[in-house]
């Protein structure tokens, strides 16, 4: 059957195109700023006389914020209004970096980090949420989700060389106030040109226990895997942070069930595509946050790189992941079920990382490096596309923004989970070969050497299990996603089944 003005090109907002920009350039702050601190924090810590037990807290209290209030922020995005709720967010996130850049002790710092998060929960799914509602045709959608999906997949990593070069070159201070011309220039387009679709909010009364219940869940959760990776697995505070957890987001479950306005409808949760995005993206983002973590510290502690050669180094995974997004994802999504671009993908970074288990404290960049990046970056931008675009799929859209809360969530807290799993396997490695090598670390240039062997042998250690979990990733995707290609004609799922919700989806499928 032709297609219906809904999801007619001709129909949709002329003006969408130009808000895709905006969008796409909010996104790209948030993801920077996940990577760009990390660069600064040593010049940071020292100048505000950070001690090294609370500077975690630099990156904690953002993690906590934002993890711990993406379904409160997906919900009011829906309630509010996305584009309202995206240029608030985006004047906060200002804000608070300016408050950053102009910290001048370790409590002011702490609370701006804990504040960008906040904002940032607020406008991460609200940037996703509007191309939800924005873009109902097909082919459209696939290119504007490839486009924000290689910004989702490859940011992280340009916040390294930018980390890098202005540190370097400038201050550390200007990791926070980069951001404020990102967000200004965001707002401003975003309030010209954005034109919500009408009927599309969520007017119901806001759950207020479920806010309670998943922010406290969350952050005990997100807190629980940070305090691991310091502290230890079978610290009390971290095994209680997991018990509380458990428990809270179970009574959140339970909770949600009940209620007339769930914060979170669990039929965003249980139609089992968006489900197994959520679920095979999580996992697929542990394995990629541990890979940043220990290639960076390989090119700068093993190899001696720079920041700005480290994030230089970093290049090859920005441009697999642009290639991947853009031209094979976006190119094929219209073409085959988004299950075997996903699948597929996340085979093929599961076989970049497995080329990095290889690594050598002697290894080339150019022979083993680089070609793993190239594949990782491949795999996890053609992986990346279809599942940005899957997570909001048949979905309410007075449900969108909270379903653009969960991709979120799902990264937030793969991301903490792969820093402390991954961190805490790598350091028991490289303990178990120092202990094996010990007589050969006597001193000296040798004890140098069995130094930097230990640290590889812990990073390789860690990869192999990297590639066991984007092994898993694909499964889930494979086994979970069953939808056709946009256009085939397959039902749209919800989840939810009702002739109600049925009435008002998203109309991405062309019948």
């Amino acid at each position: 059957m032709p297609k219906t003005a809904a999801t007619s090109p001709s129909a949709a907002d002329p003006s969408r195109w130009k808000a895709l920009v905006f969008i796409a350039l909010a996104q790209l702050m948030v993801v920077l700023d996940a990577t760009i601190v990390n660069i600064a924090l040593p010049s940071a810590q020292t100048d505000l006389g950070i001690s090294d037990g609370n500077r975690q807290w630099v990156i904690t209290a953002y993690a906590l914020a934002f993890g711990g209030l993406l379904l409160f922020g997906g919900r009011i995005a829906d309630k509010w209004g996305r584009k309202n709720a995206f240029v608030v967010g985006l004047i906060g996130f200002a804000l608070a970096s300016a408050l950053g850049g102009a910290a001048n002790g370790e409590a002011m710092m702490l609370g701006a980090r804990a504040l960008q998060g906040a904002f940032g929960a607020l406008l991460a799914p609200a940037a996703l949420s509007l191309l939800a509602v924005m873009f109902t045709d097909a082919k459209e959608r696939a290119k504007a989700f490839g486009i924000y999906g290689a910004i989702a997949g490859g940011g992280g990593a340009v916040g390294l060389i930018l980390g890098g070069f202005l540190t370097e070159y400038l201050n550390w201070r200007w990791t926070f106030f980069v951001n404020i011309p990102f967000a200004i220039v965001a707002a401003v387009g975003a309030w010209m040109v954005i034109r919500e679709p009408a009927g599309s909010r969520n007017r119901a009364p806001l759950d207020i226990p479920g806010v309670v219940l998943s922010t406290t869940g969350l952050v005990a959760l997100v807190y629980g895997f940070t305090r691991a990776e310091s502290a230890g697995w079978s610290d009390t505070v971290t095994v209680a942070m997991f018990i509380a957890s458990a428990l809270l987001l179970a009574a959140f479950v339970f909770v949600e069930s009940k209620v007339k306005s769930p914060l979170l409808p669990l039929r965003v949760l249980l139609e089992r595509n968006r489900g197994g995005v959520y679920l095979s993206l999580g996992l697929a983002v542990i394995a990629m946050f541990g890979l940043f973590l220990f290639l960076t510290y390989y090119l700068q502690v093993v190899k001696g790189f720079s920041p700005v050669k480290t994030g230089f180094a970093f290049l090859p995974m920005i441009a697999g992941m642009i290639l991947g997004s853009t031209q094979i994802g976006a190119r094929l999504m219209t073409r085959v079920a988004p299950r075997l671009l996903m699948g597929p993908g996340f085979l093929v970074a599961a076989a970049g990382m497995l080329l990095l288990t290889q690594l050598e404290v002697g290894s080339s960049y150019p022979a083993l490096i680089l070609p793993a990046q190239l594949l990782l970056g491949l795999g996890m931008g053609t992986a990346f596309m279809p599942a940005m675009s899957l997570s909001t799929h048949g979905v309410n859209p007075a449900d969108a923004g909270v379903a653009s809360a969960m991709v979120n969530t799902s990264q937030q807290v793969g991301g903490a989970i792969g820093t402390a799993l991954l961190n805490t396997i790598a350091a028991s490695a490289t303990t178990a070969y120092l202990t094996d090598h010990a007589a050969e670390a006597a001193g000296g240039a040798a004890a140098q050497l069995v130094q930097a062997q230990a640290m590889v042998e812990g990073y390789a250690s860690a990869i192999w299990w990297a590639v066991g979990i984007l092994a898993a990733s694909a499964a889930i995707a494979l086994t979970l996603i069953n939808t056709g290609r946009p256009g085939a004609g397959d039902p749209v799922a919800s989840g939810s089944g009702s002739a109600e919700d049925a009435e008002f989806k998203i109309p991405v499928i062309a019948h």
